[in-house]
């Protein structure tokens, strides 16, 4: 079996502007790190534009949610545009978004079909913060759990867990998952911080498990986290599919937040995430690409992410 990475050029197009951290050198710093000798044997393909794509947002989108986001970014012309309060778009927004949309789509049509082992999405925008009817924190659509849906609608998956270990705590996931007891849903993430949800108390139905961490933290005490408070019930949950929302605005060179992980942090908990995914579902995971704001420190750490899910795969 093998490792898939979906992206496309349309990544690049959607400009936010000058001096904003979520911005198309990020494709062109992860591009530079997966082009070493170490990932020859990575499988590419390009993120699709899918006709279907609008109907399975709808599973995790209201339609005036929907219908909001394309009257406002569709149609953008000329500089790059504040349309929500913390998030911008441009002209090549539209295609951007939903093209990371369908990669997901895509990766699930893989990995759930056995051509592949695991596919990391290498998009933007990102998609944790999006809820279910609002646009925010450089997020328009909810791409990691419109394509857990996808999974359960299209391919049958009846439990399916997103584990989020970027910085940020992913607020739109959570709120899309929060009553349903077959979607799981951990995170790590620094506390306080942007956007302020991601407590302990915060449950959902028995199924939202979250692991704040504070300004400092570094590897030893995130490892001590994801094992006691997303692995273990991880491991009860037994899901058929293990989706990654993977940020690496954790790393300590990120200039937005204030934990301390290195790229190795990152490769270890795709390691211990590829186990879950072994034990339960067949080694099946998805991971998507969420933030990440120092070009080094993305790169490091998404080729740490990408060899790891590599080894698991191979």
């Amino acid at each position: 079996m093998s490792t898939v990475l979906i992206t496309h050029p349309a990544f690049l197009n959607h400009d936010t502007g000058e001096h904003h951290p979520e911005r198309p050198d990020r494709m062109r710093a992860i591009d530079k790190a997966l082009s070493a000798g170490v990932f020859d044997e990575l499988f590419s393909r390009e993120a699709p534009l899918r006709d279907d794509d609008i109907t399975y947002m709808a599973m995790a989108h209201g339609p005036a949610h929907l219908a909001n986001v394309g009257a406002v970014v569709q149609h953008i012309v000329g500089e790059p545009k504040q349309v929500y309060p913390d998030t911008v778009a441009s002209s090549g927004t539209w295609e951007a978004a939903r093209r990371a949309v369908g990669a997901g789509l895509d990766a699930v049509d893989l990995v759930m079909g056995g051509k592949v082992s695991n596919a990391f999405c290498q998009v933007r925008p990102p998609g944790h913060h999006a809820e279910s009817n609002r646009a925010m924190g450089f997020c328009f659509f909810n791409n990691i759990a419109i394509a857990a849906l996808y999974a359960r609608a299209k391919h049958g998956a009846e439990r399916i867990a997103v584990v989020d270990f970027d910085v940020h705590h992913g607020n739109g996931t959570q709120e899309i998952f929060w009553s349903d007891k077959d979607l799981f849903y951990a995170s790590t993430h620094q506390m306080p911080l942007y956007p302020g949800t991601g407590s302990l108390q915060e449950t959902g139905v028995g199924n939202i498990f979250n692991a704040p961490l504070r300004s400092g933290d570094g590897g030893d005490v995130f490892k001590e986290a994801l094992q006691s408070r997303v692995l273990a019930p991880l491991h009860n949950f037994g899901p058929d599919l293990v989706l990654i929302s993977a940020g690496f605005d954790a790393h300590q060179r990120d200039p937005l937040a204030g934990l301390e992980l290195v790229e190795d942090d990152f490769a270890w908990a795709t390691e211990a995430l590829a186990e879950v995914a072994r034990r339960h579902a067949n080694g099946r995971i998805v991971s998507m690409l969420e933030g990440g704001y120092d070009l080094k420190g993305l790169a490091l750490s998404t080729a740490a992410h990408v060899k790891a899910l590599m080894d698991a795969g191979s």
